[in-house]
């Protein structure tokens, strides 16, 4: 391609050279005013002197023609795996492969955009397409083409923020006249308080206006809840009772209705982490001896225990003639916290009691059931639980997990953690468990007892069991065969993790998620999931994962330390996945509880609209129908144009762009003859006036 174009390098500045031409004029117009003759030949050769000046010179410009830039996005985000839109975006791919290939001058970028990760940034076509035009002069962008279902989430607020001066088209994906219909979370707590209720709020959004009420299902760790109806639109409050400490899994899902888009929106999911506001305990303690006040003082300097502590101080040994309503001024409340309140207490601790008449045995038996409806009881058992009056012989004898024989070590001993205690969380890794034997402090007393329910996780004299820890029913019992853990709150020979172990059994027995010796856990960071195996066997079986979209799939766990089996796994869904082992199982919901990307899926092509049009591109969609099949428009060169697209095509701006390869350049007043021509003006003109 070939250039022809004039240019001037004056030989004085152009002011200076406006100033002669000035003088010129007047001069001129002096003459012919005065009838002077040769007054315009003077006036030639002075243009030509100033020609002369200015150093025209005619240049040619060989240039190569680049070619016009279009960009064209293709939305590869989750929304655009709905229905037929997925296959409608490879079928406009290929078809304007085509129509720009036909054009010949035009360099196609074709730019996949996919929304990675777990995060919540929703579809963003426009940051993908200005990461693929970033090497791309703004001057060769004919055209930008939008390939999606018109849900994007970051439009620019006007055309100037393209970055380049082109038609913007968009084709939409999907159909006219989808239906959607999503559960959207409006407001949901982070937090709750174990036994109390926290409130979800939620409403189901409907493309269709005039749809019927939806019915709203509520689970909560996969157990159901309540079925409740909601009109589209109406916000709903959901209570849910916060049954636990850690995460409880709240999942709200209404029904599908027919010829729904997707139902991957149809559930919410919400994670409430569950804390204690204050532990309530009952301290019962016996015989008074040294060890009474190490539990007082150990509960009492926790602020989020509220102790009620219960002591006998006349044992029936030490019986005289002092009538029992005349040992206080105030009687104590037994009936109400054995009878009516039992329930209200999160934890029963016997330090030293035996079975003593001034506690009746229908109060214990309200023990056993409250324990076997989900209580937890801690037993510290002295000299008295392996003779007759020991608690063993009472109605607590079906929970309590290990049978006094009658007999007590005397001896000096150190507790040491025993082969299912090296798994056991609340004994695993205490600290100075390693060496052996364990950095700990003696002990000097322990009851001999067997083993009948539950497991022994601290060992004592001869290897016999210290401490057992048993479920029972709904509850849970801990049972500690000696009354000496005084002795290393004392720090006797160094003492021990009493503070630590006492916290751990605290939390076991409150079924606290982390200290469960048969757990199944799942976590996720971005699209990796962590899952652990919690367990006293020897072997994990494998795990199944079940994705949101129902998919199945087995997981081998591999040993990482003694009682805990582990797997990574790699999320392919945005959404709620089921991980079962066994009894066991795990909810994790993977990505945002209200995800952006499938808050709207009905495809539209009123959002981008006005961008389009105000670039003087088009918005179209695809296909008329439900049958998927598109119908793509004819894509045109043009030139400058206010509008770039009509009923059938849409056009491109040929931005004429191109390279120069090398310059001509030919004087038009410097040389021979601009020379001649300048002398022979003057010539003439000296010769005219010189006939006159």
């Amino acid at each position: 391609m070939t250039d022809l174009t004039l240019s001037f390098s004056p030989l004085l500045p152009w002011p200076a050279l406006a100033a002669l031409a000035s003088a010129g004029v007047c001069l001129l117009l002096l003459s012919l005013r005065l009838g002077a003759r040769g007054a315009w030949l003077r006036a030639l050769a002075l243009a030509l002197t100033l020609l002369a000046l200015a150093d025209p010179s005619l240049l040619r410009e060989q240039r190569d023609p680049l070619k016009t830039t279009v960009g064209v996005v293709l939305d590869r985000s989750a929304s655009q795996t709905i229905g037929w839109r997925a296959a409608q975006t490879d079928a406009a791919r290929a078809a304007l492969v085509a129509s720009l290939d036909r054009l010949g001058d035009v360099e196609a970028r074709f730019i996949d955009s996919e929304r990675r990760g777990a995060g919540d940034d929703g579809t963003r076509l426009f940051a993908a397409l200005t990461q693929g035009l970033a090497d791309a002069p703004p001057e060769r962008v004919g055209a930008a083409i939008l390939v999606t279902d018109g849900i994007v989430h970051d439009i620019p607020a006007n055309v100037a923020m393209l970055g380049f001066k082109a038609p913007l088209h968009v084709l939409v994906t999907g159909f006219e006249g989808e239906r959607d219909r999503r559960v959207e979370l409006i407001e949901a707590p982070r937090f709750g308080i174990v036994g109390r209720d926290q409130t979800i709020k939620v409403r189901v959004v409907d493309s269709n206006i005039a749809g019927e009420p939806a019915a709203i299902n509520i689970r909560r760790d996969g157990e159901p809840l309540a079925t409740i109806a909601a009109r589209p639109g109406e916000i709903v409050e959901i209570p849910v009772r916060i049954e636990h400490g850690g995460q409880n899994v709240v999942e709200i899902e209404t029904l599908v209705v027919p010829g729904e888009l997707a139902n991957l929106n149809n559930k919410a999911v919400v994670a409430i982490e569950g804390v204690r506001d204050k532990l309530k305990v009952l301290l019962v303690s016996g015989e008074p001896h040294p060890g009474e006040r190490s539990w007082r003082n150990l509960l009492r300097s926790d602020a989020n225990v509220e102790l009620v502590h219960f002591t006998i101080l006349r044992p029936p040994e030490k019986f005289d003639a002092t009538p029992a309503n005349e040992l206080a001024l105030i009687a104590f409340p037994t009936a109400d916290l054995f009878g009516r309140k039992i329930g209200d207490f999160d934890l029963i601790i016997f330090d030293r009691y035996s079975n003593q008449a001034l506690l009746p045995s229908v109060y214990f038996d309200n023990i056993a059931r409250y324990v076997e409806n989900g209580g937890a009881l801690l037993m510290a058992a002295g000299p008295d639980f392996a003779g007759a009056q020991g608690l063993y012989y009472s109605p607590l004898e079906d929970i309590i997990p290990a049978r006094p024989d009658g007999s007590l070590y005397e001896q000096a001993f150190r507790a040491h953690v025993s082969k299912d205690g090296e798994r056991h969380p609340v004994t695993r890794a205490l600290a100075g468990w390693q060496s052996a034997p364990p950095a700990w402090g003696e002990w000097f007393r322990q009851v001999n007892a067997s083993v009948i329910k539950g497991a022994s996780v601290l060992a004592g004299a001869n290897d016999k069991p210290l401490l057992v820890l048993a479920r029972e029913g709904k509850g849970r019992v801990a049972l500690l065969l000696s009354d000496q853990m005084w002795l290393w709150a004392r720090g006797y020979q160094g003492g021990g993790p009493y503070a630590d172990l006492i916290r751990r059994l605290a939390h076991w027995l409150m079924k606290e998620p982390d200290l469960e010796e048969e757990a199944l856990r799942a976590s996720a960071r971005g699209g990796e999931i962590l899952l652990e195996r919690q367990s006293l066997k020897d072997e994990a079986a494998p795990v199944a994962a079940i994705a949101p979209s129902g998919a199945r799939e087995e997981i081998a766990l591999a040993p990482a330390e003694p009682g805990v089996f582990r797997a990574q796994y790699a999320a392919k869904e945005m959404g709620l996945y089921t991980f079962t082992s066994g009894e066991l199982s795990a909810l994790l919901n993977v990505g945002p509880a209200n995800p952006r990307e499938f808050r709207e899926v009905v495809s539209t092509p009123e959002k981008l609209r006005p961008l389009a049009e105000a670039s003087g591109g088009s918005v179209r969609r695809l296909s008329k129908d439900a049958s998927g099949a598109i119908a793509p428009p004819r894509v045109i060169a043009m030139r400058e144009a206010a509008l770039f697209g009509g009923a059938d095509y849409i056009g491109v701006k040929r931005t004429q762009a191109s390279t120069l390869r090398g310059v001509e350049v030919a004087p038009l007043a410097i040389g021979l003859w601009g020379l001649l021509a300048l002398l022979g003006a003057i010539v003439f003109a000296w010769a005219w006036e010189g006939r006159r």
